[in-house]
């Protein structure tokens, strides 16, 4: 056991750099030599494409902004404005008058695209932080959760959320707070002064998942103000964990925004992190043939996903289950397409918007240069520079009457799509 004014040496050292990295890098044990095993015991084992984990500085940032939050909030729990607080939260539950003496901004909010690996992120951070423990303490007696994770009610239910925290309690430290809250039919106002009773002593760091649920429900505003009012009351650092979307939301008024700036993310950008992540990924191959992953494979897994790595995994899961299943045994471009088209039609609609949105962001410009062409070179039906125009190569097919795809393949990377 610990005691309370030295809490913050019980949680483990903060780690940065290639330490930091490494200890929150998963990746599956692979033995090559499942590819000559039977199907079912390959399409098993190919689940384990989504436990690889392959952090970024996404991952870096957010274990670093969760570990400075949870111990600023441990750095309040047993000093004098703490036992205040306890006074003043049992008057809020008996006699109904609120005064938040901890008060404080500890809120912070984790903005990202879906898919991008926020949840996967806040996970790995917890379990690097915490090491899944409860801290116990001896002077006062308490045990304390470094952190509990929560989602935010798809009504944004001020009450169902209360009542959440309060049986995550039960269930880290055996209490019976969510069971007596049921028996003696609580009211909201009465809950508001239970919990915050309960984060004080119990409670590190608040973790509300699906915010973005705030969005569009009328108690959108009242949930947020009851997270305000939870900080105040208790001292423990709160992070809100969601989509673009809240982001509108917190941006209408000062009193929210003022709450939730944090770290906001998009999809990975094409460069050095998204190729390291599909060699990574690719390697884990358990079809009968074994290929290597190109340039034009990692470019056109981009151009499919739009650098959602979620996205990118289920298709090279897809591409190799129904490599397998049909009897291919390949991972390639084909495969992939084919996956792309089958399992992945809901999606198309969303990734086109992604590249859209890209595109206009960027301000990409396409340039075409346009060469001179002899008479010879026409005439001889091939064109000498690597430098061409669309319109060239039309007038060339129809001169020599080629098919114009075979003519582009000489050129260009070409892949068909069947529609």
């Amino acid at each position: 056991m610990a005691d309370l004014s030295n809490i913050i040496h019980i949680l483990p050292s903060m780690k940065s750099g290639d330490d930091l990295f490494s200890a929150l890098e998963i990746l599956p044990k692979y033995d090559d030599t499942i590819r000559a095993a039977d199907v079912p015991v390959r399409l098993m084992a190919l689940s384990d494409l989504y436990r690889i984990y392959v952090p970024s500085n996404m991952s870096l940032e957010i274990y670093s902004k969760m570990y400075l939050a949870l111990l600023r909030s441990l750095q309040k729990k047993g000093t004098k404005m703490a036992i205040q607080q306890k006074n003043q939260n049992h008057k809020a539950v008996i006699q109904q008058e609120y005064s938040g003496i901890m008060g404080g901004s500890d809120s912070f909010t984790i903005i990202g695209a879906s898919g991008i690996g926020k949840s996967s992120a806040i996970s790995r951070a917890i379990t690097l932080i915490t090491e899944n423990r409860v801290i116990e303490v001896e002077n006062p007696y308490t045990k304390i959760i470094p952190c509990i994770c929560v989602q935010c009610p798809f009504d944004s239910s001020v009450k169902g959320l209360l009542l959440e925290i309060l049986r995550k309690v039960d269930e880290m430290i055996e209490s019976k707070y969510y069971q007596n809250a049921l028996r003696a039919r609580t009211t909201t106002d009465m809950l508001i002064g239970s919990v915050s009773q309960v984060a004080l002593n119990h409670i590190g760091l608040l973790v509300v998942d699906e915010i973005q649920n705030v969005c569009n429900s009328k108690n959108g505003k009242s949930l947020v103000g009851m997270l305000t009012q939870l900080i105040n009351n208790s001292g423990i650092s709160i992070c809100m964990v969601g989509t673009p979307e809240s982001a509108v939301f917190f941006e209408q008024a000062v009193q929210l925004a003022r709450r939730s700036l944090g770290l906001r993310y998009d999809v990975m950008e094409y460069g050095a992190d998204f190729r390291r992540f599909c060699e990574i990924v690719f390697s884990y191959q358990y079809v009968k043939q074994r290929t290597e992953i190109t340039d034009g494979i990692m470019e056109w897994l981009y151009e499919h996903t739009s650098g959602n790595i979620s996205v990118v995994v289920s298709l090279i899961h897809d591409a190799q289950e129904t490599a397998i299943l049909n009897g291919k045994e390949v991972l390639n471009l084909e495969s992939l397409n084919e996956a792309y088209q089958k399992r992945l039609s809901m999606l198309h609609g969303f990734i086109y918007m992604e590249q859209k949105k890209q595109t206009s962001k960027t301000k990409r410009k396409a340039s075409v240069v346009n060469v001179k062409i002899s008479t010879e070179e026409k005439s001889s039906g091939e064109l000498s520079s690597s430098e061409f125009t669309i319109a060239d190569l039309v007038a060339m097919a129809k001169n020599e009457n080629k098919d114009m795809v075979q003519l582009l393949k000489i050129y260009i990377p070409v892949v068909e799509v069947a529609v």
